[in-house]
């Protein structure tokens, strides 16, 4: 077997981390001007998500020694920020919560945390928040070695789908995108629409399902009586860079051709250079461009067609 000389990649690989760990001040002595290392602000995190914790879940979740886990538990069970009892279900097993005390800690952790994020993100511009978000999702596609592309089925919408789609165009234009309410209801009149006068000869969805969860959709509907339009694709973020986005474009392109359109429209705006990348592969050609104010943002609106 060929060895392969990795000594490069790991080298990138540490010098990001070295980096990485600066800039969310993983280093400092105490996490966010808080008396609480990296660690132990991921327990107190871990606890203050729910109500009760079993002691292994907690280790199998943090992936942590349990010399360790049991060491810093005892000082958090000193300092009054949280109890341990028995389970009511299983006498062998320890459940831990946090006490009024550990919980206001968490919840200083938890606002300083993400007002941290949300003033490193603050400067990039949308495209670049889009973008890197999507890295992050990239890196832990990679890394967790995800069976998605062996699990991958394209169906129609089923009960609760056209909900979903709502939902999560909503959620996560506004993660990714800082798009307002205005555009969750687009989408929301667009399904309704579809839902009340969808002619199930010439107009259908598709919802893209991994493992058993959604992950992604499209939808063909009719723009004239020879033209189709492609509209709300959507790709999870777990999901994206797996090729689940080119799928459900095709399989709408295909039942387009099948239905007789003569051409395919769809509209977008710039800063959605993933699915733009798709539609562009796909065969679609930028018929016109222009500035609007929309969702809350000033965009700038594409319109792409192609013949089928």
């Amino acid at each position: 077997m060929t060895s392969v000389d990795l000594g490069a990649p790991v080298a990138e690989v540490r010098a990001f981390n070295r980096w990485y760990t600066n800039v969310i001040g993983a280093l400092r002595g105490g996490l966010l001007e808080t008396p609480y290392s990296l660690t132990e602000a991921r327990i107190l995190f871990e606890l203050g998500r729910g109500d009760a914790v079993e002691v292994a879940d907690l280790r199998r979740i943090l992936d942590i020694d349990r010399g360790h886990l049991s060491r810093l538990l005892a000082r958090f069970e000193a300092d009054g920020l949280l109890i341990r009892e028995r389970s009511t279900t299983d006498g062998r097993r320890q459940v831990i919560r946090l006490t009024d005390r550990g919980r206001a800690g968490f919840e200083t952790l938890d606002t300083r945390a993400a007002e941290e994020v949300r003033n490193l993100l603050a400067p990039l511009s949308e495209a670049d928040r889009g973008e890197l978000i999507g890295a992050m999702n990239t890196v832990r596609r990679i890394l967790e070695k995800s069976p998605v592309p062996r699990s991958l089925v394209i169906r129609p919408p089923g009960p609760g789908d056209l909900g979903w789609v709502v939902h999560r165009h909503g959620v996560l234009y506004a993660t990714e995108y800082g798009w307002d309410e205005s555009f969750e209801a687009l989408v929301a009149q667009i399904i309704a629409d579809y839902a009340k006068d969808r002619d199930v000869r010439r107009e259908s969805g598709w919802i893209a399902e991994c493992n058993g969860e959604p992950a992604g959709c499209v939808f063909c509907t009719k723009r004239q009586e020879e033209v189709a339009q492609l509209r709300l694709l959507l790709v999870e973020p777990a999901f994206r860079g797996m090729g689940i986005g080119s799928r459900l474009v095709d399989e709408c392109i295909r039942f387009a051709r099948r239905a007789g359109y003569r051409q395919m429209v769809l509209w977008t705006n710039d800063v959605l250079t993933e699915a733009r990348r798709i539609y562009e592969k796909a065969g679609f050609e930028l018929f016109e461009a222009g500035p609007h104010h929309s969702f809350g943002k000033d965009l700038v609106e594409q319109t792409w067609e192609m013949k089928l």
